[in-house]
């Protein structure tokens, strides 16, 4: 979502400020569909899901994450998506801030050197040069703005369950988290 939201700013052509921003949220319609398996993105209408995973795009969102009127807005759309619970969702602050009572937190890490590798991989097999290098450099910068903004920083919830992803293949990573929310359902079927 605030991919989505910088890349509706980047297309403005207009400076980044808050009245700016206020202006291109009001014109601004997001949607999140499941479509053959895939969530897609849509901005305005447009499946806009591979555009914003471009370096600039992406480059973009945390600068953009840091203003109120944003932050405003998105929380108030991804906890009108999850109101009925049975959603899984992913960001830097959903389960410190916007949903703190949800029944599984996850706080997934990795090295900022295997995330670099990990980013460089995916834009490379798109088509995308990557300089890992760079990548690595954008991603300890974006760590420290995130975690350090005064709105809904980057943390990880007192109850998330932390899981370093630096070693573990995919399968490894999903049979962690599927386990743990095995349980939970478990448990509450128990009951």
């Amino acid at each position: 979502m605030y991919r989505a939201v910088a890349l509706a700013w980047l297309r403005s052509g207009k400076t980044l400020d808050e009245e700016n921003l206020k202006e291109i949220l009001d014109s601004v319609e997001l949607e999140i569909r499941f479509e053959n398996g895939e969530q897609k993105i849509l901005l305005n209408g447009e499946d806009v899901s591979e555009k914003i995973r471009e370096p600039r795009v992406s480059e973009a969102a945390s600068p953009i994450s840091a203003f109120a009127s944003v932050r405003k807005k998105l929380v108030a759309l991804q906890r009108e998506i999850g109101a009925d619970g049975g959603v899984v969702m992913d960001g830097r602050d959903i389960g410190s801030f916007v949903f703190p009572d949800a029944e599984l937190k996850i706080f997934l890490t990795a090295s900022p050197k295997t995330r670099a590798k990990r980013r460089a991989l995916e834009l490379r097999s798109k088509g995308i040069d990557a300089d890992e290098n760079e990548i690595l450099k954008q991603i300890q910068k974006r760590d420290a703005r995130d975690s350090s903004r005064a709105i809904s920083p980057l943390k990880k919830a007192d109850d998330a369950v932390e899981i370093d992803t630096s070693k573990l293949t995919v399968e490894e990573q999903v049979e962690k988290v599927a386990s743990l929310a095995r349980k939970i359902i478990d448990a509450q079927n128990e009951n």
